[in-house]
């Protein structure tokens, strides 16, 4: 008993069995968490070594390539880039795609623990550090305050940061920008030397001052008491009395030596939202948590902790995560609806009766609710990608339903009984309905195997749609014929015209006046067939023109309402002055940009010490924005044409040396923005830096770059204490100590910790601000041998006046400056390329320095070609499906003779809506081949049927294209119609799908309408031959058997 004949016997059955799949997929879908993109990760780690006080060169010798030369040798490595700047170097490794991270991170860590031994001894052990999406803030938040602003770190840190950690699902909650307390003890030098005491002394004695000690327990009568000898400061005033000396009878206070100040220490950044004071506080998640939710969540608290703050602390959000994930996922749910509507439509249009698409609706459902099943299955989640293979899988799910009730329906017309017609019907389609199924299978499973990013963001498309297309065609052969043999009635195929009927009239006569000039141009088709081909084939070589013509890019950028924006001063500028200029680009985008609701700027170095911080560029002459815009429906201009105004305004600001504007707030593949660069590559670094000087200025001249500019700052002045070896030994003193002595007097000496409320704040002592201000104040320093002897700075050294490289780059170990640059809106990633290579190949290279070009490029290149390798195979995979299906190499010929038409029309369709080929557009052309393919099937397998009938070639041909084009067209247009709302691409991150709606549009039109003539045509030009060659072995045979019978 075949599948379909059980289910028409047996309808409970059938009915409840996919009830059950239902609810399964519903409870499914209820636990699902929502996210923007699947949980992606990220190839990388980073090993990040401290070494306090050594400069970028040394840090490089000593730390960077000992470890670089050892950690070449990790398995699946794919590069290795390196930073070492002051303090600390950072070296960065990558693996391929797909590589586990987690073996990764532990070779790594066997090669830093095998190096330990020849890394300098004070360094801090090397941090191995993964990097996940996961780290990415899902939220930040601008706190402002005016006179509560000293107290803020204490306040956030008490009111807010320790309530939403634990939030479920929050990772970390951080603090930017906030000031710092300190208790400062600030030194005369002169008083000092008076009374014969030394900074060291001074912390000495403070620590000495300030302990607490467990002094044990003592018994009293029955009761047992701790004691403790707690001498701890319980104010910073209490400073002033401690007794620093009783020298010649003489009390001399700590006060008398020095000033002490309960302050905040130093600022090294300014952080100004809408330009009050105030900070940032940013959220990550923890992995594999509920973006959405964990938002939610924290919105819905922040009223509550609002509350309990003073009146002047306000808070903004700068930008949060969640909104765009709902507003993307909205919109998508909004395509499918549309997508169903229109597919419903069609149905409905070319069967003519309400049963019939109510049938073949059913389908749908069942079919897009087994995803939600694989999604749980599999711990995904909902996002963008998974919601876009349900809407591109929508068109295709009824496909097969709509084949096999057409042949129900064209049984019961000529007056079969439902219940026999279901079945019969059914068993003269089903073998070609599950053949169309495993092209669509061939196609989109491989996509499943793609390597690289490309992979990770296709392999749940490939998944999910093999999966829905799966289902249909179980529920085609099971479901359909089943509900047809009750629901349909002997005489519901002729309209009555009555009532609501009447609509069907047009509709009806429109269709045979189809059918009526198909069926003759067919007949003229078959009588000219190489005409008919050969033009065929001038037109697709014609289109190949196209393809120069049509730009190319990586993804398309996408207007998500964020612009950030990265400002350079001149080198060794104090924070004031970068925070004035930044009060001065402020005021520029308040009057210029009235769409602009939060700027968020923050000018100077970042103290925090969180890795987050590490990633990020930040300097004492450094400028960071976030700036966060209403959502692009809501506004004019796009974020691109305001970072195009806004990058002129910065031009006109002498002080600003150079400046990035990222639209979309992140550069890379998989954001807004594509960048082009050139790698210089040597090792003398005033070399690689004129050439990079040189060719900044050519790639500015480049049309369509933005923003160019080096990786590595310039050489920048610092003072460099020199001391004479010969003259410390005499004084009984080495560098080390020398050095310990001027960094104390300079930078400060931390001598204890002062406690107030459960938190603890540094009691650092160092000379007073007006004796640290000029390199004679540095050369007067007083320093102290072993015996006390006071010997100041300039006997034993002096100071001069170096240049030194801030940062050193390096990438798989060779020196690298980068000229950086990003592409305005609009502008092709090809065309940029080309001309950046051609300025390459051009360029008068000095010996021992290489050129190459990166940026985006690099991620194009090998999604590219992966794909390409990818429609080989899968070409082949679908041309095996069909030879074994119809048991013949030359119908697969014919039929995959439709492709090239159907790439025809993906380059026509890009090309007139201007749309560049991108990764997305790629699918679309792949996805193609099933979708066309299948019209091919359908008419080759009904001609076939009709010929082994014993029709004539030239009948069967046009008999079966006739009684096919209904199915085709049909198929087509629930395919064509509902890829529509993509194409359109109305609402939030719809830019990112709409060249996948407009290539599949464009490549089903055009093939659909050319298959329905060169099928035909190829067919009857390849049967006809076939046959005329059997007719002559025939005759011959006759003729020899007539001869053997005369000659006997």
């Amino acid at each position: 008993m075949k599948i379909y004949e059980s289910a028409v016997r047996k309808p409970i059955s059938t009915i409840l069995l996919f009830v059950g799949v239902m609810v399964f997929g519903l409870f499914s879908l209820m636990n699902l968490a929502v996210d923007q993109y699947p949980e992606i990760e990220i190839p990388q780690i980073s090993v990040i070594t401290m070494y306090p006080g050594a400069n970028a060169a040394d840090i490089e010798t000593n730390i960077t390539r000992v470890l670089e030369d050892n950690l070449n040798t990790v398995s699946n490595l794919k590069k290795l880039t390196s930073k070492s700047q002051d303090n600390v170097s950072m070296i960065t490794v990558e693996f391929e795609y797909g590589s586990d991270l987690n073996e990764g991170a532990n070779e790594i860590r066997d090669v830093v623990s095998r190096v330990q031994s020849q890394l300098p001894d004070d360094i801090d052990y090397p941090t191995i550090f993964k990097f996940s999406t996961s780290m990415i803030p899902v939220m930040m938040i601008a706190v402002t305050a005016e006179e509560s602003y000293p107290a803020l770190s204490k306040l956030l840190d008490d009111k807010l940061v320790n309530v939403l950690n634990r939030v479920d699902g929050v990772g970390a909650v951080s603090v930017i920008g906030a000031p710092e307390r300190e208790v400062q003890v600030n030194v005369d030098p002169a008083k000092l030397e008076a009374y014969n005491l030394t900074v060291e002394q001074l912390g000495q004695i403070i620590a000495a001052e300030n302990v607490n000690i467990p002094s044990g327990t003592i018994d009293v009568g029955n009761n047992t008491f701790n004691i403790k000898a707690d001498g701890e400061f319980k104010l910073s005033d209490e400073l002033r009395k401690v007794v620093v000396s009783n020298a010649g009878g003489r009390t001399v206070r700590l006060s008398d030596v020095a000033q002490i100040r309960d302050t905040l220490e130093k600022a090294t950044m300014d952080e100004r939202v809408n330009g009050q004071r105030g900070v940032r506080v940013m959220f990550q998640k923890q992995s594999g948590a509920n973006t959405v939710n964990i938002v939610h969540e924290i919105q819905s608290r922040l009223p509550e902790i609002q509350k309990t703050l003073p009146k002047d602390v306000k808070m903004e959000l700068i930008f949060e995560g969640s909104q765009e994930i709902t507003d993307a996922i909205g919109s998508l749910s909004e395509t499918i609806l549309y997508a169903f509507i229109f597919v419903v439509l069609v149905v409905m249009a070319f069967l003519g009766r309400w049963r019939a698409t109510l049938i073949i609706c059913m389908t749908i459902p069942v079919s897009l609710i087994c995803s939600f099943i694989y999604l749980f299955a599999t711990g995904s989640t909902l996002n963008i990608i998974s919601l876009s293979s349900l809407s591109i899988a929508i068109g295709m799910v009824v496909d097969d339903a709509i084949v096999v009730l057409e042949n129900i329906t064209t049984h019961i017309e000529r007056g079969s009984n439902p219940k026999e017609a279901a079945i019969y019907a059914t068993n003269e389609v089903w073998l070609s309905v599950i053949a169309t199924t495993l092209v669509v299978v061939a196609v989109f499973l491989p996509l499943t195997m793609v390597p690289g990013m490309a992979g990770i963001l296709f392999r749940e498309l490939g998944w999910i749609v093999t999966i829905v297309v799966c289902v249909s065609t179980t529920a085609a052969i099971s479901l359909t014929p089943m509900m047809s043999a009750y629901l349909l009635k002997l005489d519901g195929g002729v309209h009555d015209y009555k009532g609501v009927g009447i609509v069907y009239k047009p509709i009806d006569r429109a269709l045979e006046w189809l059918d009526d000039i198909y069926a003759r141009s067919l007949n003229w088709v078959v009588r000219h067939r190489r005409i008919t081909i050969f033009s065929m084939m001038g037109l697709f070589v014609v289109s190949l023109g196209l393809i120069t013509r049509v730009p190319t890019e990586f993804f398309p950028p996408s207007d998500n309402s964020r612009i950030s924006a990265m400002v350079e001063l001149e080198q060794n500028i104090g924070v004031e002055y970068t925070a004035r200029i930044a009060r001065q680009i402020d005021s520029i985008i308040y009057a210029k940009y009235p769409e602009i609701v939060l700027v968020s700027a923050s000018a100077g170095a970042n103290s925090s010490d969180n890795a987050f911080a590490a990633m990020q560029t930040t300097g004492s002459h450094i400028i960071n924005y976030n700036l966060r815009l209403p959502r692009s429906t809501e506004r004019e201009r796009s974020i691109y044409r305001i970072s195009d105004l806004l990058r002129e305004e910065l031009d006109r600001i002498p002080e600003v040396r150079q400046y990035t504007v990222t639209p979309g707030g992140q550069t890379g593949s998989m954001s807004g923005t594509s960048t082009v660069d050139i790698k210089v590559f040597g090792y003398d670094m005033e070399e690689t830096n004129t050439v990079a000087n040189d060719l900044k200025a050519k790639m500015a001249a480049i049309p369509g770059t933005r923003d160019v500019q080096l990786s590595r700052d310039d050489l920048r002045p610092e003072f460099n204490v020199v001391f004479d070896r010969d003259r410390l030994s005499y004084y009984g003193m080495n560098s080390s100590t020398a050095s310990q002595f001027v960094r104390n007097r300079i930078d400060g000496l931390v001598a204890s910790k002062y406690r107030e409320d459960g938190d603890e704040y540094d009691i650092v002592v160092r000379y007073g601000e007006p004796f640290r201000t000029s390199i004679e104040d540095v050369e007067n320093i007083t320093l102290y041998n072993g015996a006390g002897r006071p010997v100041k700075l300039r006997e034993v050294g002096f100071v001069q006046e170096e240049y030194a490289a801030p940062t050193i780059e390096r990438e798989n170990r060779q020196r690298v400056i980068t000229v950086k640059s990003s592409l305005g809106a609009g502008v092709a990633l090809g065309e940029v390329v080309a001309q950046a290579q051609q300025l390459i190949d051009e360029y008068p290279t000095p010996e021992g320095v290489d050129l190459e070009v990166g940026g985006t490029v690099e991620d194009q290149g090998d999604a590219f070609s992966d794909l390409l390798m990818l429609f080989g195979l899968i070409v082949i995979l679908v041309y095996i499906v069909m030879a074994t299906q119809f048991e013949s190499l030359k119908f697969p010929f014919i039929i995959m003779f439709t492709i090239p038409f159907a790439f025809t029309g993906v380059f026509v369709a890009l090309w007139m809506t201007s749309t560049p080929l991108s990764l997305i557009a790629l699918i679309g052309a792949i996805m193609l081949v099933g979708i066309v393919t299948k019209n091919g099937i359908v008419m080759v397998d009904y001609m076939n049927l009709l010929i082994e009938r014993g029709a004539g070639v030239f009948d069967a041909v046009i008999a079966g294209g006739k009684s096919r084009l209904r199915p085709v067209l049909m198929t087509s247009f629930t395919t064509i119609l509902g890829m529509v709302p993509l194409a359109i691409g109305t609402g939030a991150g719809s830019e990112t799908w709409q060249p996948m709606g407009i290539a599949v549009i464009g490549g089903l039109t055009c093939s659909t309408i050319l298959t329905l003539f060169i099928v035909p045509a190829l067919y009857s030009v390849m049967v006809n031959r076939s046959q005329r060659k059997e007719r002559q072995r025939i005759a011959k045979l006759q003729a020899s058997h007539q001869a053997d019978n005369f000659n006997k």
